[in-house]
């Protein structure tokens, strides 16, 4: 099976009063990997990444993959200690020669993948999208993983497009937003690209129809429910599948009815595992939003927000 599945988790990134929260960070890291996650996205669009600056990036990426590394380290399974929660890399820009310039500096780190989304803002043609792409994956040593997030790039990347792609053989998997039934039956089918869904109410359907698994940012509250799915569907356990993901379905409508990663950042904070807090121009949830959250988890108050912030 590709490294390309189960459950995914794209991290927030933790703030107290203005800096980045590697405590709550390294926190969020082990209990992700104690809920039987199947690997983080760093620097992915949840993670704020165009909020942080070259060396925030690093330093966070530093972070993570070191208590990914120490998670493996402490292990009693001999097979979990040899390899460490796998971590995928977001890359995002423009422009292609300084995409290239960022990927040869994650060459040598050991993570599992860079995660790709088409040219933003300048709206490149189908061809530029492929040549785009393509250059960068020959410039990677690891796996790409491609993000089809029309919606955010004012692009998306056509069926014809992504099974050119699908012919490099460092572009494994494809992180699908694009909302096209049509597009992701063709890719499972097509059996190529490892199929992710990044829609989170898609992911019982992405499931069923063969995809692989899913990037959640819903995921960081009851990730061990979101992973409870995947390995019922995997077994074919559809009832059992069913009534998990009817009892997740409020809560990932609910993160969702404000910008990402605003409510997820509201509820993490509410069960005092980091502070509320994001950095402009996004803003916190709204207190209605949240007081919707704090009821679908049970929570009748703030917890404090010091647990995860000490050193």
């Amino acid at each position: 099976m590709s490294i390309f599945s189960g459950i995914w988790v794209p991290l927030i990134t933790p703030f107290a009063d203005g800096e980045v929260d590697h405590a709550a960070l390294r926190a969020l890291v082990r209990r992700y990997a104690d809920a039987g996650i199947a690997g983080l996205v760093a620097l992915g669009t949840t993670g704020e990444p165009a909020a942080l600056d070259a060396a925030e990036q690093d330093a966070v990426l530093a972070t993570i993959l070191d208590e990914a590394q120490a998670v493996a380290r402490g292990a009693v399974d001999a097979q979990a200690r040899a390899q460490a929660l796998p971590v995928l890399v977001g890359v995002s820009g423009n422009h292609t020669a300084s995409m290239k310039e960022r990927i040869g500096q994650l060459n040598s780190l050991p993570i599992a993948g860079v995660l790709m989304a088409a040219p933003y803002y300048i709206r490149p043609s189908q061809a530029g999208i492929v040549g785009h792409f393509m250059a960068l994956a020959d410039a990677s040593d690891k796996p790409v993983v491609l993000y089809d997030i029309p919606y955010r790039t004012g692009v998306r990347l056509e069926l014809d497009t992504l099974l050119t792609l699908a012919a490099h053989p460092r572009i494994q998997a494809v992180k699908d937003c694009a909302g096209s039934l049509d597009t992701t039956l063709a890719l499972i089918r097509d059996g190529r690209l490892q199929v992710l869904t990044g829609e989170d109410i898609n992911i019982f359907n992405t499931l069923c129809l063969g995809g692989s698994g899913a990037i959640a940012a819903s995921a960081h509250l009851r990730p061990e429910r979101f992973v409870a799915l995947y390995r019922a569907l995997s077994a074919g356990r559809l009832d059992e599948g069913r009534r998990i993901f009817h009892a997740l379905v409020p809560l990932i409508q609910a993160l969702f009815a404000e910008p990402n990663p605003a409510p997820v950042k509201a509820l993490l904070a509410a069960q005092g595992l980091i502070r509320d807090e994001l950095r402009m121009p996004m803003t916190r949830a709204g207190d209605a939003l949240v007081a919707r959250l704090m009821a679908l988890e049970g929570l009748d108050r703030m917890e404090p927000q010091t647990v995860a912030l000490s050193a």
